[in-house]
This record gives structure tokens, C-alpha cells and sequence, in this order.
């Protein structure tokens, strides 16, 4: 497998990712549902169409398609890393000023555009996957395991028993029940500035909701979550898991078969807690066994991610991969632009200054539309790409990146696959 081949399939793979990532944001976050109040959030769900949609989306798409966007990142790490060792020089100081440059594009995307961005937590989080680079394999596995499950699972253990032991179980449900409030109305307040007409009045909303969220601890958490991710990606660029798929063809058949053993074993469980829920079978202040909830629902996460991963990279072994990846590789190479574009169109769509869709279209809609967006920068990345070299946000983080810019226009004979970056 040449170079030009193993950069196409880490870039189908990631605008696959892209597309999955752009659809959950589409029908949790553009859309308001996160935002509305349960009983409006179940009548957009109550026709049984909508409800099948619904868990459908949750057991396939809900937090695995950013896993995997997650998983690809440490894996891009890993290949820049490879690059700089074969040089005879260090990989931190370009990309800690790759690093800061993306944070500074995820601060401006989310205070200007959108409040949901992951780039600036990535940018962050990168900067601990500098001191990952020379440890040994299991050191990693360990740090992994440790910040997607252990870690998790003290928390919601802390968060549940402790306040029970200090207070009691009466005052600790009501500090709950407080807090779960508190979130709520932070939502609500979001929500009613994204409704409203004024464009000035929904980036106001935005970073008020935003400085709300930074002194929640479950900020920690995600970030912790990313860093497990992103670990996993350093691991298997560090032993070309993708770079290399056919001397990998046996181990990406068995991590797709238990891959999906665990991925519907763990979002099947996620799926009957959500029903739990939506009927309030579970109670207002829930139940013990909850507790374990978050890791078994993260187990699916990477269950089904990693199913994914290995389903793409034993296709790209097949006569019929070339002419269908060809199709999706553009789009995950200008992956960057195409995220940033996405939150433009989408704030335009559903908000109140905009065509103001917000809280009022159901999951089917939702992803329809994303999905209808999405095919159109597949078109349109084709059509850029056959003429420069990135996308334009990826030339503006390169440039960046590099203090100069960046040669953008296509020379003579030189081709889109050749002008591919693995990161």
C-alpha cells in the first residue's frame, strides 16, 4: 500500500466521521432539542416514525461518529509524530503551534458562530497528547481504559453516593434536583436567545451559555473522554492499524466482530434507559444501578466506533473501494472547513434570525437536512479540491501554522492525492 493509498482511507474514514458527527449536532443541538423542555422534546418524537428515527439514531449514530472523529485525531498525532522522528527532529513545536492555532479557530467558532464546538477542547486536550508521545504501549492502553471507563464510573459513583453519605438521601436528591434545574434554565436561556430575531442577541446567548458551562465539571469529564480517545488513535497510528490495513486484515476482522458484540450489547442498554427515562419509569431521582450507566453506554460508543473503523478498512481492500472512497475522501479532506461550514449554514437554518426551524422540526427532518447539506459539500469539495491544494480553513491553520502562506493553487501535474495530509 502506498502513501497516496493509505491517505485515502484515513481521510474516507474521517469525512464518514464528519458526516455522523454533523447529523448527532444537527438533531441534538441545531435543531434546540437538548435545549426545550421534555414534554416538547417528546412531541416532536410522538408519532411511532418518529420515535423509530429516533432510536435508531441513538443506538447507531449518538456519540460514536465523534469517538471516531476523536480516535482519528490521535491518529493523525501519531503519523506527525512518524514524520518528525524521520526528520531527526521534534514533533512539539510545530504542533503546538498547530495546536494554538486551532484553539484559537474553535474560540472564535464557538463566541462567533456556534456554542457547540469540540475544536478548542481538541486543541487543549492535544496539548496533554504531547506528553503521551514516547511512552510505551501500555502505558497508553492503561491511561485509555483509565479516562473512558474508570474514571466515569467514579465519578457518577462520587456524584451519586457522596452527597447521600454527607446529607442524607432527601437533601441529596434535592441538591440534585437543583442542579438538574440550574442546567435546565442555562438551556432554556440559550434556547430563547437562539429563538429570537436578533443576530447580536443569539452570540450574547451563546457566551453566556458557554461561560455557564466552563464551571461544570462535566466539562472534565469530556475532556477526560477525548483524551481516552485520542490515546487509542496514538496507539494504532503508532502501529499503522490503518497505514497498513492488509498486514492488519486479521485483527480488523476480529475487532469488527466483537466490535459489534459489545457496541449492541452497550447501546441496546443505552436504548432501554432511554425509554426508562422518557416514561420516567427510572424516577426523579433515578436508580443505584444507574451509576454504571455512563461506562456501559461508553463501552457501546467504542463498540460500534471501532465496528466502523474496521468495516472501512477491510472495504478498502476491495476491487470496488477506489471508485466508491473517491467519492467521500474530498470531504474529509477539507474535514476542518467543512465542520466550520456546517455550523454557518445550520445557526442560518434554525435560528430566529435566520429561516428559524429551531425547536420545531423532528429527528427525521433533522437528519434529512443534514444529510442533504452534507451531500452538497461532497459536490463542492470535489470541485474545490480539483483546483487547490486545501481547504480554506485548512490553509488558513497551515499558514498559521507555518507563519507564511501557504502555496494554495494546484501546479502543473500535480494531483489531489499527492497533496493529501494525514492530519
Amino acid at each position: 500500500m502506498d502513501v497516496s493509498e493509505r491517505v485515502t482511507l484515513l481521510d474516507v474514514v474521517r469525512g464518514f466521521a464528519l458526516c455522523g458527527v454533523f447529523v448527532s449536532n444537527s438533531v441534538s443541538w441545531f435543531s434546540g432539542r437538548v435545549m426545550i423542555p421534555r414534554e416538547q422534546s417528546q412531541a416532536l418524537t410522538a408519532s411511532w416514525f418518529e420515535t423509530v428515527v429516533n432510536q435508531l439514531y441513538n443506538f447507531f449514530v449518538n456519540q460514536k461518529f465523534v469517538t471516531l472523529f476523536s480516535f482519528l485525531f490521535g491518529l493523525g498525532f501519531a503519523i506527525q509524530l512518524a514524520r518528525a522522528q524521520s526528520r531527526g527532529s521534534s514533533v512539539v513545536p510545530v504542533y503546538s503551534r498547530r495546536l494554538l492555532v486551532l484553539l484559537g479557530i474553535g474560540l472564535t467558532h464557538q463566541y462567533a458562530i456556534w456554542c457547540g464546538d469540540v475544536l478548542n477542547t481538541y486543541a487543549l486536550v492535544g496539548f496533554a497528547l504531547l506528553l503521551f508521545r514516547a511512552r510505551s504501549d501500555r502505558t497508553l492502553v492503561y491511561w485509555a481504559v483509565a479516562m473512558l471507563l474508570v474514571v466515569p464510573l467514579t465519578y457518577a459513583v462520587v456524584e451519586r453516593f457522596v452527597p447521600i453519605w454527607l446529607h442524607g438521601a432527601e437533601a441529596a436528591m434535592e441538591a440534585a434536583k437543583a442542579s438538574r434545574g440550574a442546567e435546565t434554565a442555562s438551556r432554556g436561556r440559550l434556547f430563547e436567545a437562539l429563538s429570537g430575531d436578533s443576530f447580536w442577541g443569539s452570540l450574547v446567548g451563546t457566551a453566556r451559555f458557554n461561560l455557564e458551562s466552563l464551571l461544570r465539571p462535566q466539562r472534565l469529564l469530556w475532556m477526560g473522554l477525548i483524551l481516552g480517545r485520542f490515546l487509542f488513535g496514538l496507539l494504532a497510528g503508532r502501529h499503522l492499524l490503518l497505514q497498513d490495513v492488509e498486514r492488519h486484515r486479521h485483527f480488523h476482522q476480529k475487532l469488527l466482530r466483537w466490535g459489534l458484540v459489545v457496541g449492541l450489547l452497550g447501546n441496546g442498554f443505552g436504548v432501554l434507559v432511554w425509554r426508562l427515562r422518557a416514561t420516567g419509569a427510572l424516577g426523579p431521582g433515578g436508580a443505584d444501578w444507574m451509576v454504571i450507566s455512563s461506562t456501559i453506554q461508553e463501552l457501546g460508543y467504542l463498540g460500534l466506533a471501532a465496528a466502523y473503523l474496521s468495516a472501512f478498512a477491510l472495504a478498502s481492500r476491495q476491487p470496488w473501494a477506489p471508485r466508491l472512497f473517491g467519492w467521500i475522501a474530498p470531504v474529509g479532506r477539507m474535514a476542518l472547513t467543512n465542520y466550520l461550514t456546517q455550523s454557518v449554514v445550520s445557526v442560518w437554518v434554525y435560528n430566529g434570525w435566520g429561516l428559524g426551524f429551531i425547536g420545531k422540526l423532528p429527528p427525521s427532518r433533522s437528519i434529512a437536512l443534514a444529510l442533504g447539506i452534507f451531500a452538497v459539500q461532497v459536490v463542492v469539495s470535489h470541485l474545490w479540491l480539483a483546483r487547490f491544494r486545501f481547504g480554506p480553513a485548512e490553509w488558513l491553520w497551515r499558514s498559521l501554522t507555518y507563519g507564511k502562506a501557504q502555496p494554495m493553487r494546484l501546479g502543473v501535474g500535480s494531483g489531489a492525492a499527492g497533496t493529501a495530509t494525514a492530519s
